[in-house]
């Protein structure tokens, strides 16, 4: 054997030492009792994904969870930025109103045509009520002539 064997051999022999009282030193001084209750094993660990997607688009304004977080029903998780929507909103309102001002407009227009409807039925009245004076007159002023 070569002395660079031996040296070599001499090395692996003292990190194979080292190496055993580091493995014992750990099982005699490392575990300090403070993770007793915890269980070790190996083995595979399953998870249940679950999308979560709101009724309407849009974006969200703040996030009151983690990833991986465990939420219980009912828990308000975000908040949608509702700016837009609201826009949309007063949009509608507004729509709706003049929709109502429209309707007002019209039955007031309505009521307007049915008054001069009245009115020109009252002049017919009072132009057939004329004709029939005219023709009486008419008569009289014949007969006496």
């Amino acid at each position: 054997m070569t002395t660079s064997q031996k040296k070599w051999l001499i090395r692996a022999a003292v990190a194979l030492v080292m190496g055993m009282l580091a493995v014992v030193a750990w099982q005699r001084y490392g575990g300090n009792g403070q993770d007793s209750g915890f269980a070790s094993g190996n083995g595979r660990i399953e998870g249940t994904e679950i999308d979560v997607a709101a009724k309407l688009a849009g974006r969200i304004s703040a996030i009151f969870v983690d990833e991986g977080d465990f939420v219980s029903a009912g828990q308000v998780v975000a908040h949608m930025d509702t700016a837009t929507l609201e826009a949309q909103r007063r949009e509608a309102q507004a729509q709706w109103r003049l929709a109502q001002h429209a309707v007002e407009v019209a039955r007031s227009t309505l009521a307007q045509r049915e008054s001069e409807k009245a009115a020109a039925q009252a002049v017919v009245l009072q132009r057939e009520a004329e004709y029939v004076a005219s023709q009486k007159q008419s008569i009289r002023s014949s007969g006496f002539a």
